[in-house]
């Protein structure tokens, strides 16, 4: 089967570019899906608790408002916009469900991309790739992992066929996914077990519902929109701290996170337990209200370092104080492979080199979006488009506006091939990571998900996120080859 191009995946990242294609008269393309529904991440990710951490005004496609229920809403909501913009633009009747891709190779005689799929080979022009950086959930290899005889899952595909009510439970991972599961099952459980690796900086989460009036206002897109703007620069202003100020991120977000445990939180030993030892912002920042108080409940012990997992036997966790703890479920919360796996299948280009070859290093990419060496390839939330202070849809529609001026540049041309230089990639790169020295991402004294294997932070952009706009918006036709 052929197309003009192929979207793979489905989530925002894919429908926005669809939407894209749509409104330039584009009709010749398919997204592929490998799950047997489409949404991505807000309708795979339905464990309990699990809610956005933007202000939903901004946490949605620009030009499609919805009238949201509260600040933050949860996944059901989330899931039912994704379905309402799916809808509302007939994407179902262009997408392959149940279709894996499991390999994308150029072919230079046709000067196609060849992709290999669970449903057989197709062929395009142009690749979007629109998988998610947060698509390939990760769980490390404890020794014993399999010999556990009870039930195990990831956070990322909840089994909700497993009634936790009254067991015994271990949940690994403290981060995000794990922060909102935590309060919404520890009421449940018997005893809710926490494995925390390093702890992560809590702010309080300024939620609120909106009346029935507020509702209708959000409907009226002049109003929206001036919402959305107002959220809009008020979390811009973040990244004074977590690139210019250090002094002004310490003086007023890390005291107000200190504050919050010290409201929450009475015992000196759990607030020890909680309390990082890094500068806030170089983790992600959890908003959280009851994660604190969840940790405080009797039926919940928090394990950290000097009680971590030694190993996992068949009747649950040895943990290396020498605790034998007895579990019915073990629950990871142990994040994606989001640096050096942001793409899971293996992609040939040009001459047959590979992708994972020209990222050996560390991951890389024109304004995280394309490669020398890879024509028509463009990949959506690459490497450092990542925004640690407000909305990623925000980020992906900026994608949106260079990958589309690289379609109208080829029309304009007459060409059918797109692709960007080495010296504009390298010369792009070079100015990301110089920038990157400033951030608390990488000078804030952790590790995280953000950083590659190399110690390059390849997860975020170093920068306002209108900084990025404004580079994608601004096509540099002599960047780029065409033929």
């Amino acid at each position: 089967m052929q197309h003009d191009i192929l979207i793979i995946g489905s989530g925002f990242g894919g429908q926005c570019a669809a939407i894209n294609l749509l409104k330039r008269g584009i009709t010749d393309f398919r997204l592929l899906e490998r799950r047997d529904f489409m949404g991505g991440t807000w309708c795979q990710n339905s464990y309990p608790g699990a809610a956005v951490d933007v202000q939903s005004p901004l946490y949605s496609i620009s030009f499609e408002p919805y009238q949201w229920s509260q600040m933050f809403v949860e996944q059901a909501e989330l899931e039912e916009y994704t379905n309402f913009v799916i809808d509302k633009y007939t994407l179902r009747e262009r997408t392959v469900t149940n279709c894996n891709v499991e390999q994308v190779r150029w072919d230079e005689g046709d000067r196609r991309w060849v992709l290999s799929t669970s449903q057989g080979e197709l062929r395009a022009r142009i690749v979007i790739n629109a998988s998610g950086p947060l698509s390939t959930p990760v769980i490390p290899n404890f020794p014993g992992r399999d010999s556990f005889r009870g039930v195990t899952f990831h956070t990322n595909a909840w089994n909700h066929d497993v009634s936790l009510k009254g067991k015994r439970v271990a949940i690994i991972g403290s981060g995000a996914s794990a922060a909102q599961a935590i309060p919404a099952i520890a009421p449940e459980c018997g005893h809710l077990h926490v494995f925390q690796r390093t702890p992560h900086w809590v702010m309080p989460r300024p939620d609120r519902r909106f009346s029935k009036v507020e509702r209708a206002l959000l409907g009226i897109k002049p109003l929206h929109k001036a919402l959305r703007t107002a959220i809009y620069w008020e979390l811009e202003t973040r990244v004074v701290g977590f690139k210019y100020s250090p002094w002004a991120l310490q003086q007023f977000a890390q005291k107000a996170a200190l504050r919050h445990i010290e409201k929450q939180i009475a015992a000196p030993a759990l607030r020890a337990k909680v309390t990082p030892d890094y500068t806030i912002g170089c983790k992600r920042i959890i908003l959280s209200n009851t994660l604190y108080p969840a940790l405080c409940r009797d039926n919940v012990s928090l394990h950290t370092k000097g009680s971590g997992i030694a190993e996992i036997t068949p009747t649950g966790i040895r943990t290396t104080d020498g605790q034998d703890i007895e579990l019915d479920v073990i629950i990871y919360s142990t994040g994606y492979d989001a640096t050096d796996g942001v793409i899971s299948y293996p992609v040939l280009g040009k001459g047959g080199r590979a992708l994972k070859d020209f990222w050996a290093e560390y991951p890389r990419a024109y304004l995280g979006t394309t490669m020398p060496g890879f024509p028509n390839f463009f990949v959506v939330t690459g490497p450092n488009t990542g925004i640690g202070h407000t909305s990623a849809i925000f980020v992906i529609e900026a994608q949106m506006n260079y990958i589309m001026k690289s379609l109208d540049a080829l029309k304009q041309r007459d060409k059918a091939l797109l692709e960007v230089t080495p010296a504009a990639e390298a010369d792009y790169t070079g100015m990301i990571h110089r920038e990157m020295e400033q951030t608390v991402w990488k000078s804030g004294g952790c590790n995280s998900w953000y950083q590659s294997k190399s110690g390059h932070v390849i997860a975020m952009f170093p920068g306002f996120s209108f900084t990025y706009r404004q580079l994608a918006n601004r096509f540099k036709p002599e960047h780029h080859v065409f033929s």
